[in-house]
Parts: C-alpha cells; structure tokens; sequence
C-alpha cells in the first residue's frame, strides 16, 4: 500500500519522466547564488553593513541582523568590483571588527539605510565608521566569514 506522497511521486515519475519528478518531489525552481554573504561564526548575533564602490562613487547599506552561526546575502547582483567593505556591531552597536586593518571612513544610519558618498557624514546625520576592506580576488561571488576574536 502506497501513502499519497509515493503516489503522487511515482505518478509523476512514470508520466512525466524522471526530471519532472525530480521538481514535484524537490520544489526545484531555480538555483539562487549569493554574490556576497557574510556568515556569522560568533555566539551572537550580529549587526551588519556592507559597502561598495559604484560609478566611482561609494555607497554604503544596512543593516542585516545576521544570528549565531547563520549566513546572509547582502549583496545580490554579482560583484564587479574586487572590494567590498563590510562594518559590524554586537546587539549593542559596540564594533566587532577592531584592530589594525585596512579599510575606509564611510557612513552609516542608525537605522535601515542607503547611503551615497562617504563625505560629511555627521553633517548629513549619519555616522562616521571604519570598514573593513575585504579583497574579493575580483571572483564575482564571495562569502566573508566573521568568527570570534578568540577564535583560532
């Protein structure tokens, strides 16, 4: 005796062929790439941003709520330039990312945000913060990995 799954499976296997059934039985409707994810390798959760220059003009965007060991697409369309920047905080906005890097003063909101241009930033309400340089290697996707400062 078949359950209805079998059945429906196997009705569209015999009807259909073998790639149709594939699809009812998976839901296959398409494979999504991210072009930059940030995986957060910590115990908490974190709060991100992400920037990138654009017709010579940097831009930056926040923020994602990434939890423990969870990942994120921030960026959907593939890469075009070999740098992304990425800025993150704990759940209370202290920076993650500290130390001696190489990055760039760009600004963020407090809030949801799209920002264009890194100049005047508390003139225009935003903050001024350190990002992270991040060298894609010029690969049209990328995942960056954020773990523990007392990880090995």
């Amino acid at each position: 005796m078949r359950n209805s799954a079998s059945a429906l499976l196997a009705n569209a296997f015999w009807t259909c062929g073998v790639l149709p059934a594939f699809l009812v039985c998976f839901g296959f409707t398409g494979v999504a790439h991210a072009q930059f994810a940030v995986c957060n390798q910590t115990i908490d959760a974190i709060n991100v941003s992400v920037a990138k220059e654009t017709g010579g003009t940097f831009g930056t965007e926040g923020w994602w709520t990434i939890g423990a060991n969870r990942c994120v697409d921030v960026i959907k369309e593939e890469l075009t330039g070999r740098y992304v920047y990425v800025y993150a905080t704990d759940v209370f906005g202290q920076p993650i990312l500290t130390g001696d890097y190489e990055g760039h003063d760009m600004c963020i909101g407090t809030r949801r945000f799209s920002i264009q241009g890194t100049d005047s930033c508390w003139q225009r309400g935003y903050q001024s913060v350190r990002f992270r340089l991040v060298d894609t290697k010029e690969m049209s996707r990328w995942t960056f990995f954020l773990k523990d400062p007392d990880a090995n």
